[in-house]
């Protein structure tokens, strides 16, 4: 008995310890886990090109050749409609593509596992002002950015392609602008 209550004590500290760098105000620069030259790093060192030689369907059916984006600056977000971490994080999305979008910067919804008829009310619902994609059924793309090990997981893509950055677990659109201007 007392051996379930250390596990459940040591799974609880581990997994409030993986939440910390996400809380408002608080990033890996707080912790001093990076400085001068890493933070100022707009791509991590091994970084490699993305995989946007892909054609996937957006929510009313179109064809969206994810190479069109090049030349922008991308925030490639797997999400769904279930995710409650992603309703939480899609309306700092929608500002910051309000507010960077004229300068090059797309975001781009891919929803892992909604059909059309799931996202459309949901991207209604929030105004969503991106291309929201349909990622039901396409493993291989997933498998190409993966492994997806859980949502909301975000890609940062530079102007180039380049493959910068991932993001696992929920951000504060502080944290995403931040990175963006690295990029931008």
């Amino acid at each position: 008995m007392m051996r379930r209550w250390s596990v459940a004590a040591g799974a609880a500290l581990a997994l409030a310890l993986l939440t910390l760098p996400v809380l408002p105000g608080l990033s890996g620069e707080s912790f001093g886990l990076l400085g001068g030259e890493a933070a100022a790093a707009a791509c991590e060192a091994d970084a490699k090109p993305a995989p946007l030689d892909y054609t996937l369907k957006d929510m009313d059916g179109n064809d969206v050749d994810l190479a069109s984006f090049k030349g922008n600056v991308i925030l490639l977000n797997f999400w769904a409609t279930w995710c409650g971490p992603c309703k939480i994080e899609i309306p700092g999305f929608i500002e910051l593509q309000d507010e960077y979008g004229s300068d090059g910067f797309v975001v781009i919804g891919l929803s892992t596992d909604d059909t059309p008829d799931q996202i459309k009310p949901f991207a209604e619902e929030f105004a969503v002002n991106y291309p929201m994609l349909v990622g039901l059924n396409e493993t291989e793309f997933q498998e190409a950015w993966g492994p997806i090990w859980g949502l909301p997981m975000s890609f940062w893509i530079d102007r180039d392609g380049t493959w910068c950055k991932t993001h696992m677990g929920i951000g504060t659109k502080d944290q995403f602008e931040s990175d963006l201007k690295l990029l931008l």
